[in-house]
C-alpha cells in the first residue's frame, strides 16, 4: 500500500542512487559505454527505497539507522548483479564464454571488480552517511504524514 514514507524514501535513495553514479563514473577507464548507467542505478535506488526503507518506516529512530543501512546494502548488490549481469551478457553473446558456470563464476568475478571500485573514500562517506539521513529522513516522514 502507498504511503508518504515510502514514497520519500523511494525518492531519497534515487537520488542517493543517482548521486553515487556521478561520483563512480570518473573512476572507470576512460571511453567507457556506460549506456543506462545512472538510470538503472536511479531506478534500483527508487525501488530499494520503497521496498526496505519505506516498508520498514515507523518503527522508531534507532531502527532508521538499521533499515537506511539495510536499503543502501541492497542497493549496492542489486546494482553490482545487474550491471555485472549485463557485462556478462554481452561477453556470451561474442561468445567469450567456454560454458554457462564460467559465465556466471564472470558475474562475481565481475561483481568483485566494480564494487573494489566503491571503496573510495567518497563514495563510502556518501554511502553510509547518506543512507544514515535517508533512514531518518523516511522515519521523520512515517511520523508526520498520516
Amino acid at each position: 500500500m502507498p504511503t508518504a514514507a515510502k514514497l520519500a524514501a523511494a525518492v531519497f535513495f534515487g537520488a542517493l542512487g543517482f548521486v553515487v553514479s556521478m561520483l563512480i563514473i570518473p573512476l572507470f577507464p576512460e571511453g567507457t559505454d556506460l549506456g543506462w548507467f545512472q538510470e538503472v542505478n536511479t531506478g534500483i535506488g527508487l525501488a530499494m527505497g520503497w521496498v526496505v526503507a519505506g516498508s520498514r518506516a515507523g518503527t522508531g529512530y534507532v531502527s532508521a539507522f538499521s533499515y537506511g543501512l539495510t536499503a543502501m546494502l541492497a542497493m549496492v548488490f542489486w546494482g553490482l548483479l545487474i550491471h555485472s549481469g549485463v557485462i556478462m551478457l554481452e561477453r556470451s553473446l561474442r561468445k567469450l564464454y567456454s560454458g554457462p558456470v564460467e559465465a556466471l563464476e564472470d558475474v562475481f568475478a565481475l561483481m568483485a571488480e566494480h564494487g573494489q571500485m566503491l571503496l573510495t573514500p567518497e563514495i563510502l562517506i556518501t554511502l553510509i552517511g547518506g543512507s544514515f539521513l535517508g533512514g531518518l529522513f523516511v522515519e521523520w516522514v512515517s511520523r508526520r504524514a498520516p
